[in-house]
């Protein structure tokens, strides 16, 4: 088979396995019904489902999809089931994600607890909140779940299932740093960093392929492999996102452009614009950076001052660096060829996408 024909056929096989996730998702909420017949309840588990099947990139179930085919697992549903667990958690943590951020769209719709609230109802907002947070503890459960009833090699769930507790753990983590972040009047470009490390690149990238590489029974080495790819491609694909939620377009992202700049988000864009800012850029990227009432024009002024310190254009060098950094580690993993392929693939994808 050629070059060419190995790139098809990986691109195909990716394009079924999220098919496929989506299939397995259905599968399992349409098994796990609310246990009370309460009209509000049975709305929150509507809600979640809905939110779950909505739309989103399924990199995790994909990413470890392809970890598994790399250690020379056979196509199967039993991989899918397992990589479809990721997805539950992912979306558990975007509740809770929106719920902090005080978010009010993903992927182009409200966000979960505002879809929650009872408009017109004393405690609307709280009530909202309280009920996304349960929902969240929900797909996070579900996910455990998922995971170990998905019919996989039962001697190898023991290091798959460490793997993603560890991923939970450093996501946590991660998230962790970032709302510690907002505390400090200073944007450091080594902290924004490490938040991108541990809240993006590990639970991206390097845990899902290890996750599926686990239950394949992969070797340290392959395992060491995947995350010499994995995080440079984890790091590259929050920066393309910090992009996004700057200069993105609403219509494709379904996310707000304003939204990161109103909350006084400390990513790696913001910290490399202070870096090369003028003092009168400065104040002005201080004094707006994090204000609520942020208007589009003020907006607008940010990215002109985040083009003119070319932090923009050293950002997007950042992530063409660090996608070549992935490919070179991936070229020199000693895996099934059609995964390398794939995973070169997506490691494209991820960083070039406009959403």
């Amino acid at each position: 088979m050629t070059a060419e024909a190995v790139e098809a056929s990986a691109a195909r096989t990716t394009d079924r396995v999220r098919l496929r996730v989506e299939g397995a998702l259905a599968g399992f909420l349409n098994e796990h019904a609310a246990p009370a017949s309460d009209p509000d309840v049975l709305e929150g588990y509507r809600l979640l489902r809905e939110f779950v099947l909505s739309g989103g990139k399924r990199v995790r179930p994909v990413l470890c999809y392809w970890g598994w085919r790399g250690a020379g697992g056979p196509d199967s549903d039993e991989i899918v089931s397992a990589a479809a667990a990721l997805e539950l958690c992912h979306a558990g943590l975007l509740i809770h994600d929106d719920i902090m951020d005080a978010s009010e769209l993903r992927r182009g719709l409200p966000t979960v607890h505002r879809r929650l609230e009872r408009p017109g109802r004393a405690g609307a907002e709280p009530f909202g909140r309280s009920a996304a947070i349960l929902l969240g503890v929900l797909a996070l459960a579900w996910a455990d779940e998922l995971l170990v009833t998905s019919g996989t090699d039962p001697s190898r769930m023991r290091d798959a299932y460490r793997c993603f507790s560890a991923m939970r753990t450093e996501v946590i983590a991660g998230q962790y740093l970032d709302i510690l972040a907002q505390l400090s009047d200073e944007i450091d470009l080594e902290r924004a960093l490490t938040v991108v490390r541990y809240k993006t690149a590990k639970y991206t990238v390097e845990r899902p392929l290890q996750i599926g590489g686990a239950l394949a029974g992969a070797d340290q080495a392959l395992l060491d492999g995947y995350s010499a790819f994995g995080l440079p491609l984890g790091e590259a694909f929050q920066l393309r996102d910090d992009v996004l939620g700057v200069f993105g377009d609403p219509e494709l992202t379904g996310k707000s452009v304003t939204d990161d700049l109103r909350e006084g988000k400390h990513t790696v864009l913001i910290a490399q614009t202070l870096a090369g800012a003028s003092p009168a850029q400065r104040q002005a990227l201080l004094s707006r950076h994090g204000d609520p009432g942020l208007t589009e024009e003020q907006a607008a002024e940010l990215r002109q001052i985040i083009v003119e310190t070319g932090a923009l254009a050293r950002v997007e060098a950042l992530i063409d660096e660090r996608a070549e950094q992935a490919l070179a580690a991936l070229r020199g993993c000693s895996m099934e060829e059609e995964a390398r392929e794939a995973l070169t693939l997506m490691a494209h994808r991820l960083t070039r996408r406009e959403r």
